[in-house]
């Protein structure tokens, strides 16, 4: 089966998914892992003729798919990467592919429910968008393809101890992997006289915990001290936001789903102490932070649903495929919450909304 590309503004979102990376230490940036081989870029090198061919030769020869897609819970990023996904996988296939799409509310337990509807439903393929979907998805199938998306750190989420870029098995996926030594560094230009940062972060979502971890170690090394404000739940949010606006003078929030599904109370809470919030991605720096170094989670899930295809139609074996990463981060911010704490940010950044 030839291989297929969306358009030439995809092009290098199809290349990425190709990319094989490992996730080594803490100091090994996604753009690191990211350049790592070029081999895989070669082999993405398509025609959009041959797209229309792999769709129509998919309806011709009577193959159908069917899709089941676990959304941990509703926020822009996550939509974002679950409509990237539907977009490029449609594109590939057209009529031949039809989705089950569930939304676990941002319950885990609703997660494992999901995915084991799917496979009674015996569906060709499984999105698992988001970590806990892709844990449950991991508990629930050996045999299903399972392809993840938004998941930070695969070796983490899924246990893998000397993770190398592979998860083999049925399992692979993209990575919504920011440099965090990068997003650090970010903290710094904006704020290099603040002394005290806060990291906020839910500790039942194990890719938020590496993100703080390895985020606190880049930040004690530009001179900061900085503390953990762990909560357990949205139950518990509001009032550990409440006590690290108190004691911060900076607070950085990773790509955590309960804070993404919850910007609003931290908002509510950090702007009026006049506390600035440095957020891991663009939904929720749009809801309570003031800058970020993030990612499209758009074109994150067309590079997934393109590597679906491929899976799907017997061109690539999952168990081979590496774990794809974005292919470029933009430093933007937030103009409103800036005006209102008097940040003023480099001409290089990027309005959230422009």
């Amino acid at each position: 089966m030839k291989r297929k590309v969306l358009s030439v503004v995809l092009a290098g979102v199809l290349a990425l998914s190709m990319t094989g990376c490992g996730s080594g230490s803490q100091e090994t940036t996604a753009a690191d892992k990211a350049a790592e081989t070029t081999a895989a870029d070669k082999a993405a090198e398509t025609t959009a003729g041959e797209a229309a061919e792999t769709a129509s030769g998919a309806g011709a020869s009577g193959e159908t798919y069917q899709v089941g897609i676990c959304q941990l819970v509703q926020h822009d990023a996550l939509d974002q990467a679950t409509q990237g996904f539907k977009d490029a996988l449609t594109q590939a296939l057209g009529d031949a592919v039809t989705f089950d799409e569930q939304n676990a509310q941002g319950d885990p337990n609703t997660c494992s429910t999901i995915i084991n509807s799917f496979v009674s439903s015996d569906v060709d393929l499984i999105l698992a968008n988001a970590t806990p979907a892709l844990q449950a998805a991991q508990a629930g199938t050996s045999e299903i393809p399972v392809l993840g998306t938004s998941v930070t750190e695969y070796g983490v989420a899924l246990g893998i101890d000397d993770f190398d870029g592979v998860v083999g098995g049925n399992i692979s996926g993209t990575s919504d992997l920011a440099p965090l030594d990068e997003q650090a560094e970010l903290l710094h230009e904006l704020f290099p006289d603040a002394r005290n940062v806060g990291l906020l972060y839910c500790s039942a979502e194990a890719n938020s915990q590496y993100q703080v971890d390895t985020v606190k170690t880049a930040l004690e090394g530009l001179g900061y001290t900085c503390q953990y404000y762990a909560f357990s739940d949205s139950n518990d949010l509001s009032t550990v936001a409440t006590r690290a606006a108190a004691e911060s003078d900076v607070i950085y929030v990773p790509t955590d789903n309960t804070v993404a599904s919850n910007a609003e109370i931290v908002n509510n809470i950090c702007q009026p102490e006049k506390v600035p919030v440095i957020a891991g991605e663009e939904g929720i720096c749009a809801g309570c932070g003031v800058a970020t170094l993030s990612i499209s989670y758009y074109d994150l899930g067309v590079g997934t649903g393109q590597m679906a295809a491929r899976i799907l139609t017997g061109e690539e074996d999952i168990s081979q495929m590496p774990i794809a990463y974005a292919p470029q981060f933009t430093k933007k911010y937030n103009k409103t919450i800036c005006e209102a704490l008097g940040v003023t940010v480099p001409d290089d950044y990027q309005a959230i909304g422009e």
